[in-house]
């Protein structure tokens, strides 16, 4: 009887602990259903199934999630090896352009500075076709 009701102190003060123990506290949003919680995190949507074990409240994510967070580890860790492959591989390290792509870069900025140039004559040119000459009689 003494244990019953001990049991069931605890289970009520535990979810004013673990709320307390947070930050803020108000991150997390505790809801009782049947004997065990649902913790939901109000920043991320993630819910967790809370259980008192010994003394303490045990969470663990619930399956669904479980599951899209496994599926989304699985995801990164082939990404992070494809992009380790790729440094371990030298892509980008190291390597120099080739004379083929420096005299093309090269060509192409000599275009753009010849027709800028053309554009800066072509407006000295107007400003002196405005100035008043003397009259010369």
């Amino acid at each position: 009887m003494m244990r019953a009701i001990a049991t069931g102190l605890a289970a009520l003060l535990l979810p004013a602990a673990v709320l307390a123990a947070e930050p803020g506290g108000e991150r997390f949003q505790l809801e009782r259903s049947g004997d065990n919680f649902v913790r939901l995190d109000k920043q991320t949507g993630a819910m967790s199934i809370c259980a008192p074990k010994d003394g303490e409240l045990v969470c663990r994510m619930a399956a669904d999630e479980r599951a899209a967070y496994e599926d989304e580890l699985d995801r990164l860790s082939a990404r992070v090896a494809t992009l380790e492959k790729a440094v371990g591989e030298g892509a980008g390290k190291g390597q120099l352009p080739t004379d083929a792509e420096v005299d093309r870069t090269l060509g192409i900025m000599e275009r753009m500075m010849r027709g800028f140039m053309a554009i800066v004559r072509e407006l000295q040119g107007e400003g002196e076709n405005d100035k008043i000459l003397p009259q010369k009689t």
